[in-house]
């Protein structure tokens, strides 16, 4: 186990060193003059010296290649550089702005899985009820659906039409407390858990039902066993299938929480990202995408070793493939032995009938 974590380990550090020379190398190619990011409109004033001195102060003035190495031996000192928009360090403006992102999101993936894990078996139960049809449905209409587009309706509805909730922002002007902070993550809650429900509701209803449909469930019936405590037996079978799901769709629900964050108005992550796009503040960009970069790489990994930690087959999937392959050459040369035997069993017989005939003669 050390050892697979470490390998583990080794490729994400890998993968991130790659990601962020990509991430780099792209933001510097991109058509656009970094000083108007950091000056704005006074560098069309600069003479030319001071154009240089500027340059030279963000350390632009040097190749892409040596640019990057500076900027590596900086961030593996924590020093990721400076925002051009904010004139602050990126990493403070990210951690100003990241509880934000986290408790958006947070509350909305333990939303997500505990009503899809509800509704799945809910459905799994009642499986061909009229229910189950028109919950298939009604998810599957809602699933498809843009999650800016649900957002916009919600606004609508229930800040425009209705008054009963905030259009934007995470508090209102001069903060607030709980009850604020409350209120306002209500609609973008809602969007987040709406939009992404039913995807995990339906994976999850299949496999309960394929569960359900098993030899041990039926000896479990055989035994009169309560439903609820069937689905028990079923979902503990289902847990590794279960964390696995949960721990792959994380790159989702961050893709989410970007979007609904920019269609609220709501100072996160996601509307800093967008904000750095738009004003080419492209070194917050570069920052912000390695932190999104690294998040789902943990996570993929993360999903990985659980599921086996969890299922103990995946752990001897080398042993077991190791095994197939040495079965399929053993049986590869029984069955090149036994048509060689048959090969030489039928030239044998066919020369005694030859043989024969020439006796006769």
């Amino acid at each position: 186990m050390p050892l697979r974590i470490a390998k583990k380990l080794i490729l994400l550090i890998v993968f991130m060193f790659a990601l962020s020379a990509i991430v780099f190398w792209l933001a510097r190619l991109a058509p656009h003059d970094p000083l108007y990011a950091y000056y704005g409109d006074a560098v069309e004033r600069m003479s030319e010296t001071q154009r240089a001195a500027a340059m030279s102060r963000l350390n632009l003035d040097k190749p892409i290649a040596a640019q990057y190495f500076a900027w590596l031996g900086n961030a593996l000192r924590g020093d990721f550089g400076i925002s051009y928009k904010y004139k602050q360090a990126a990493l403070s403006v990210i951690g100003r702005l990241a509880p934000n992102t986290l408790l958006l999101g947070g509350i909305s993936y333990i939303l997500t899985f505990a009503l899809a894990i509800l509704l799945g078996v809910w459905c799994a139960v009642r499986e061909g009820g009229v229910a189950d049809r028109v919950i298939y449905r009604v998810g599957t209409a809602t699933s498809v659906i843009p999650s800016f587009f649900i957002a916009l309706i919600f606004i609508l509805v229930f800040s425009v039409n209705l008054r009963l909730l905030p259009t934007s922002g995470a508090y209102s002007i001069g903060g607030g407390g709980f009850a604020d902070r409350a209120v306002h993550l209500i609609l973008p809650v809602a969007v987040m858990t709406l939009s992404h429900l039913w995807y995990y509701a339906y994976m999850i209803r299949n496999r309960v039902v394929e569960e359900l449909r098993q030899d041990y469930v039926l000896l479990l019936r055989a035994k009169r066993l309560t439903t609820a405590r069937v689905l028990r037996h079923c979902l503990r079978n289902m847990l590794p299938m279960l964390v696995t799901i949960m721990a792959v769709s994380v790159p989702h629900i961050i893709a989410g929480t970007y979007i609904v964050e920019l269609v609220f108005g709501y100072p996160g992550i996601g509307t800093l990202t967008f904000e750095s796009a738009r004003l080419r503040d492209y070194n917050m960009l570069s920052v912000l995408t390695l932190l999104t970069g690294f998040v789902i790489l943990l996570s993929n990994m993360a999903a990985q070793s659980l599921s086996e930690v969890l299922d103990v087959r995946m752990r001897h999937t080398g042993a077991i493939n190791t095994l197939s392959a040495e079965s399929v050459q053993s049986a590869t040369a029984r069955s090149a032995a036994l048509g060689a035997s048959n090969e030489q069993l039928t030239i044998n017989n066919y020369g005694g009938l030859d043989g024969g005939r020439d006796d006769d003669a």
